[in-house]
């Protein structure tokens, strides 16, 4: 996580991790891998950020739940190309990579929890 940036503020944490996504994007290399990742990764690494944003305003309870599922999905889709990432490794320098695998699983969780809690306060 970046330092100033509140834990608890979670749409600043998901616009962080979206930053963080598009630079290792941007070191990725200019292969057939590199690229299908590099592509993968954009897509399901800026979504939670997106999705969270329209989690916010939804128009239920249950609506709710839905967006905020489905940025626990897209932040299981990146940890999995992070993984790629790493364990190919695509790029020399892991640091970056490291720090967003560690961010994505501390944002599942969050996303875990959350979802758990709008469900028991459903009924």
């Amino acid at each position: 996580m970046e330092e100033g940036v509140k834990k608890f503020d979670l749409e600043e944490r998901l616009i962080v991790f979206s930053l963080l996504d598009i630079e290792i994007v941007e070191i990725l290399p200019n292969t057939r891998a590199g690229n299908h990742i590099a592509g993968q990764l954009l897509r399901s690494g800026t979504s939670p950020a997106f999705n969270y944003g329209e989690a916010q305003v939804a128009e239920s309870r249950n609506d709710f739940i839905h967006k905020m599922k489905i940025c626990l999905k897209e932040l299981k889709e990146t940890n999995t190309a992070l993984q790629i990432v790493k364990r190919k490794p695509l790029v020399k320098d892991l640091v970056k990579v490291n720090k967003a695998i560690g961010e994505c699983k501390e944002l599942i969780s969050i996303f875990v929890r959350s979802i758990e809690t709008a469900r028991k306060n459903k009924s």
